[in-house]
């Protein structure tokens, strides 16, 4: 399906599901677009535990966190990122601008001149490459649990090119 997709320049996100289940692994998930299918992708949320610890995202554009509060997935608070999660935060959220300016010159001129690149700078450098088959944005959740669904949904909208734009 990938290679198809790839084939015919079908602008994508990756949607890591399962976060939930037993052996839940988001880094290697993302370890294997690159491997496996060459893909320049990176996250642009990080999951607060895994299996039947999954209780949180990051969104790594607006730096958030988005905590769960009931199995279903239908109580979500807004919170400070944890200080145990800051680091490893900031530093995925390096990785994904110096993915995303890869593929713009502006935005790559601005994170060599170590500039502050805004959340709306970043979230239309995202979708211009995601648009333009460059860069995979990968989020996670579980959808049995409906726990990323909505912020899934919300990348769609926000990355993904309406139908007005497809050539």
């Amino acid at each position: 399906v990938w290679r198809q997709a790839t084939t015919y320049g079908v602008p994508r996100i990756v949607f890591v599901n399962k976060m939930d289940k037993l052996g839940a692994n988001f880094e290697y998930s993302v370890s294997t677009l690159h491997d496996r299918l060459q893909a320049n992708a990176a996250p642009i949320q990080l999951p607060i535990g895994a299996e039947d610890e999954f209780e949180a995202i990051i969104d790594l554009v607006e730096m958030k966190c988005f905590k769960y509060t009931n199995d279903l997935g239908t109580e979500i608070e807004e919170i400070e990122i944890p200080e145990d999660h800051l680091d490893r935060a900031e530093e995925a959220r390096a990785s994904l601008i110096e993915a995303v300016a890869e593929t713009s010159d502006e935005l790559m001129e601005k994170y060599l001149g170590d500039e502050e690149i805004s959340v709306s700078e970043l979230k239309e450098a995202i979708r211009q490459a995601t648009t333009n088959v460059e860069f995979y944005p990968v989020l996670c959740g579980t959808a049995f649990k409906n726990k990323g669904v909505q912020l899934m949904l919300d990348a769609v909208i926000d990355y993904l090119p309406s139908p007005l734009d497809v050539k």
